[in-house]
């Protein structure tokens, strides 16, 4: 049996991409309310695996994400994309003339701005998961309380589903990461069937560097596919860059990054590992357990 550690509650999105990318294998979840507590999982139990998003295609990088995966000393073995939609829930007895505030985590309220902005009066509250606003308000039975989450976890707390599909945009995607512990990630996908890989690295504060070590993967024929920056503290001006490439050549891939080494400074390879296929619309629904 897996252990998978996740960041919300049963029924999250994260549930979600677990169960559809371990399909068919038994799993224990370990439900963490923050992204730190995944790598504390990981850490305290070698053989766990985590769950992490990583960007959305509304809402962007999830830049602290990043760094965490960097200091964590895991690796990456897998990604999977998965299909956001949102509804709007209240309890069973409620309905439009009862809600007056909306519970949810901050990147699914900034997925259904369009949508909340026809609802004015509704005041916007943060919390940790969307999931886990809908269980709370279940649970406490928090009248007049609404949540914006995935409909399968609406049903998962008998919710009542006011408004389905109310996020901006209907082609909104997550990529998930697979991490664990790097002892584990060679049974966890063969490295002869990588495609993929996530590096991280700085650059001297020299002009055309980073130009330079774009030009040496393309001349390898490494295909760039994610390129993020973000500013390194205490050193103005300088950055580490977070890299996502694809390749159909084991060899060529690793002779690119031997010659990269030299123009980089902490260069390191968070994982290599096959490239997930376009994501399923639908989800699937998720169990407790």
């Amino acid at each position: 049996m897996k252990r998978i550690a996740i960041q919300g509650l049963v029924g999250s999105f994260h549930d979600m991409a677990a169960h559809q990318y371990f399909e068919n294998e038994q799993m224990q979840l370990i439900c963490c309310a923050t992204f730190e507590q995944v790598f504390d999982s990981i850490r305290r139990d070698p053989t766990a695996i985590g769950m992490l998003a990583i960007e959305n295609t509304i809402a962007g990088s999830l830049l602290h994400n990043y760094e965490l995966l960097r200091d964590s000393g895991t690796t990456v073995v897998g990604e999977h994309k998965l299909h956001i939609s949102h509804c709007i829930c209240c309890l069973p007895d409620d309905d439009w003339t009862t809600v007056e505030e909306v519970h949810s985590h901050p990147v699914a309220l900034m997925q259904c701005r369009h949508f909340l902005s026809n609802h004015p009066t509704l005041k916007l509250v943060e919390a940790d998961d969307t999931a886990g606003s809908a269980k709370h308000i279940s649970e406490n039975q928090c009248h007049g309380w609404a949540a914006i989450c995935s409909s399968d976890a609406a049903r998962l707390y008998g919710m009542r589903i006011l408004e389905d599909h109310i996020e901006d945009n209907k082609h909104n995607f997550t990529r998930f990461l697979v991490v664990c512990n790097p002892m584990k990630a060679d049974f966890l996908r063969p490295l002869e069937k990588a495609n993929k890989a996530s590096l991280v690295f700085s650059l001297p504060h020299e002009e055309g560097k980073l130009s330079q070590v774009l030009s040496i993967l393309s001349f390898y024929k490494i295909n760039l596919t994610k390129i993020q920056s973000l500013p390194i503290i205490g050193r103005e001006w300088e950055y580490m860059f977070y890299v996502d490439v694809t390749y159909d050549s084991l060899t060529r891939y690793r002779q690119s990054i031997d010659a990269i080494i030299p123009l980089t400074r902490e260069l390191k390879v968070l994982g290599e590992y096959s490239e997930a296929p376009s994501a399923p619309v639908n989800s699937i629904t998720p169990t407790l357990g």
